[in-house]
């Protein structure tokens, strides 16, 4: 179960950047492919610098983030305040070419 302050945390973080990763590792030293994968994915649509948030560190976000979303699964990518998805979610996206369109307002800003 999530305490109160890990959701608030995670909530403030979502809502507080426009673009927030939560990651094994960082956008510099991914530690895992998935992570590794959504890093090159944002990078592939312009969004050079990102919120991230490296799980690893923190024990209580890395649980707290797979309820907050109900998806149990990192990497996770928010929008706007809103989840978008996993790794394969955003591979998807970008194969498409959703993941630009959803992104584009948000290059310059990040």
């Amino acid at each position: 179960m999530m305490n109160m302050e890990t959701k608030d945390k995670i909530k403030q973080q979502v809502t507080g950047n426009p673009v927030v990763l939560y990651m094994k590792g960082t956008p510099q030293f991914p530690q895992c492919g998935f992570s590794a994968l959504a890093v090159q994915a944002l990078n592939a649509c312009g969004v050079k610098s990102f919120f991230s948030v490296n799980v690893l560190e923190n024990p209580d976000i890395r649980e707290g983030i797979k309820t907050y979303a109900n998806w149990p699964t990192i990497p996770q990518l928010y929008v706007n305040g809103e989840f978008v998805g996993g790794s394969d979610i955003m591979k998807e996206m970008y194969q498409s070419g959703e993941l630009q369109k959803l992104l584009e307002g948000l290059r310059q800003q990040a």
